[in-house]
C-alpha cells in the first residue's frame, strides 16, 4: 500500500500524459511553450477567478504575492501556529516578521476569534492556509482584514478544489496560491504552483516579477526572481486537471469510509457547514501517536504526521515569538495528529484494512479509555468552539 499511489494515478491517464509529454518535447518549446497559458486560463476557469499565473512552486506563488503586494522589511503578517513552514517563512524572507496565531478546534485553520488581539499598527495583512483540504473561514477573515485595512492571502496549496458556501478555494481573497507539488490533489511531476487574482494590476506585476521584473524582454521595470513554470509541468497538469473533479469526489467518499469505519474509535476531522473539502490529507487525532505509527508501518501501512513542530517553536522563528506565548490547540495536535492514506484511486479494500488495524492495534493498547476524545482533551475545546462553524 502507497501512502499516496502517484503511479496507478500515472497509469490511469497515462497514454494522454505520455502525448502530451512527448508533443512539448517535439516542440522545443520548454519555458513559455503554448500549454503554459492554456494551463492558466483552465484554471482560472476552474478557481472562478480573472487571472491565474502558473509558477515554479507553491512557495514562489506566495513569495511572488508578497512582493506584489510590497511587503517591507520590519511589516508583520498574521500566519496560523499549526502549518507547513512555507507561509511564514516567505514573509521572514521578505525581512517582514510573521505574527502566530492558534488554530481553531473545529477545522484546524487559523482561530478567527484570536486574529484581532495580534493586530497591531505594523500589521498589513493576513495569510490564512486552507488545511489539510479545507477552505479557511473566509467571510470572516475577509471581515476583519477590512476593518482594518489589511490584505488577506489564502494559501491553499493542500485545499485547491475545495468549496466554501459554494465558491471555490483560491477565488475569495486579494491574492491566493496553490502547489501542484506530486503529492497534492492536483500534481506535476515536479515543483509547480499557481497565483490566483482579480485585479489587473497586481495580475500584470505577477507575471513581470516570476520573470525577473521584464516588460518585455530585457527591458526590467521590477526586480524579480525566475518563477517560471516549465511547459512540461503545464502539459501534464492539463491532462490531470481534466479528471480532477472526480479525483476530488473520490477522495470524499474515501473520507467518508473512513470515518464511518472509525467513529468512536479516534478523534475524526470536521468539515464544518457549507464547506467542502478536497481532502488534502486524511488526518485523525490520537494518543500514543509514534507507537501506533510505528506498528501501522510494520504491517505494511503507510502513515505521515503533519506537523510534528509547531511553527512557534521552530528555530528559524525564535525571534518573532515571546517566550510566554502558548498555542493550545496546535501544539495538542502536534502531539496527536496521524494522517492515513488517502488519494483519488484508494479502494474501499484498502480503506477497510487500514481501519482493521488501527483498531485492532487500539484495542490492544494498555490503559486505553473508551472516549478518544478525553483522552486528547480536544473535546472541550471543540465544544468550546461550536459556535465558529
Amino acid at each position: 500500500m502507497k501512502f499516496n499511489d502517484l503511479n496507478k494515478q500515472y497509469q490511469a491517464y497515462r497514454p494522454e500524459i505520455d502525448a502530451a509529454i512527448q508533443s512539448v518535447i517535439e516542440s522545443a518549446s520548454f519555458i513559455h511553450g503554448k500549454e503554459i497559458e492554456l494551463l492558466e486560463e483552465e484554471l482560472a476557469a476552474f478557481a472562478g477567478v480573472k487571472h491565474a499565473l502558473a509558477c515554479s512552486s507553491g512557495t514562489d506563488a506566495l513569495l511572488l504575492s508578497l512582493m506584489t503586494l510590497d511587503l517591507q522589511p520590519g511589516d508583520e503578517v498574521i500566519c496560523p501556529a499549526f502549518s507547513f513552514i512555507a507561509s511564514a517563512s516567505m514573509v521572514s524572507f521578505c525581512k517582514a516578521r510573521p505574527v502566530f496565531v492558534d488554530v481553531s478546534p473545529i477545522d484546524f485553520n487559523i482561530d478567527i476569534t484570536k486574529i484581532e488581539a495580534k493586530i497591531t499598527p505594523r500589521t498589513k495583512g493576513i495569510i490564512a492556509v486552507s488545511l489539510f483540504g479545507q477552505c479557511a473561514d473566509f467571510e470572516a477573515i475577509n471581515q476583519i482584514a477590512k476593518s482594518h485595512g489589511l490584505w488577506v492571502i489564502e494559501d491553499g496549496a493542500q485545499s485547491f478544489g475545495a468549496t466554501y458556501h459554494g465558491q471555490r478555494s483560491c477565488s475569495m481573497t486579494d491574492i491566493a496560491t496553490t502547489s501542484f507539488f506530486p503529492a497534492k490533489p492536483l500534481g506535476c511531476y515536479g515543483d509547480g504552483g499557481a497565483i490566483f487574482a482579480n485585479n489587473d494590476e497586481w495580475a500584470a506585476k505577477l507575471k513581470m516579477l516570476r520573470s525577473h521584473g521584464q516588460e518585455q524582454r530585457y527591458q526590467h521595470k521590477l526586480i524579480g526572481i525566475n518563477g517560471r513554470m516549465d511547459t512540461l509541468q503545464a502539459a501534464i497538469l492539463r491532462v490531470k486537471l481534466k479528471y480532477f473533479e472526480k479525483e476530488i469526489k473520490n477522495r470524499q467518499q474515501a473520507a467518508t469510509l473512513y470515518s464511518n469505519l472509525l467513529k468512536g474509535q479516534v478523534l475524526l476531522p470536521e468539515v464544518a457547514d457549507g464547506r467542502e473539502s478536497s481532502w488534502a490529507q486524511f488526518t485523525v487525532m490520537i494518543e500514543n501517536r509514534d507507537l501506533v505509527r510505528e506498528k501501522l508501518a510494520e504491517k505494511g501501512i503507510p502513515t505521515t504526521v503533519h506537523y510534528p513542530i509547531i511553527l512557534p517553536k521552530q528555530e528559524a522563528f525564535r525571534d518573532d515569538v515571546l517566550s510566554d506565548e502558548r498555542f493550545e490547540v496546535a501544539e495538542l495536535l502536534s502531539e496527536t495528529v496521524l494522517s492515513l492514506p488517502i488519494h483519488g484511486f484508494i479502494t474501499e479494500e484498502e480503506i477497510k484494512l487500514v481501519c482493521h488495524e488501527l483498531i485492532e492495534l487500539l484495542e490492544d493498547q494498555p490503559q486505553r479509555r473508551e472516549d478518544a476524545e478525553k483522552v486528547l482533551n480536544l473535546a472541550p475545546l471543540r465544544l468550546r468552539g461550536e459556535n465558529r462553524k
